[in-house]
């Protein structure tokens, strides 16, 4: 085995973990292990194929679009506005910061923050800005944070069938 395979495999299991931790945070983890997975295949296609490359990408569309869905279904299912969902966005990165420094818990406080920021973000929204009643945007807030967690897992689940992807194609 050569030191460009062990290099490969080595970036596609730090690109893999860094990955996780990104989803965590609400940022494109997936994405960052196909880009990585693109600069390996530029570097040394014999190592890394175009259609290993390929599949990453068509599992971080999967993930988006899973993520789509179950945020509009926790949304749609509670009574949440579009406005409310993209306080939901917000509220979901910035609690996830917040709860990174507050609930000292490694990633569970990361993955807790998120999902409290999510909620709290669509309330927020949906009680000033759209103007909705105190019981309504609970539920909206509610629907948010549900949906958050679980996209939050979908994403885990194909970000870790990713990585062990990546890892693979660095051997085969």
């Amino acid at each position: 085995m050569s030191w460009e395979m062990w290099v490969i495999a080595t970036i596609a299991f730090l690109s893999g973990l860094s990955g996780l931790v990104m989803i965590v945070l609400a940022l494109p983890g997936i994405w960052f292990m196909v880009l990585c997975a693109g600069v390996c295949w530029w570097w040394q296609p014999g190592i890394i194929s175009g259609k290993a490359v390929i599949t990453l990408a068509i599992i971080g569309i999967v993930s988006e679009a899973m993520e789509i869905v179950a945020s509009a279904a926790g949304a749609k299912k509670f009574g949440g506005s579009k406005r409310g969902a993209m306080g939901a966005i917000v509220g979901t990165m910035l609690g996830a910061l917040f709860g990174t420094v507050f609930i000292p818990i490694p990633i569970l406080g990361t993955i807790l923050g998120g999902i409290l920021g999510a909620g709290a973000g669509a309330l927020m929204v949906e009680r000033s800005i759209v103007q909705m009643t105190w019981k309504d945007s609970m539920k909206s807030g509610s629907g948010a944070a549900i949906g958050r967690t679980i996209s939050i897992f979908i994403k885990i689940g194909l970000a870790i069938g990713a990585g062990l992807f990546f890892v693979i194609a660095a051997f085969v």
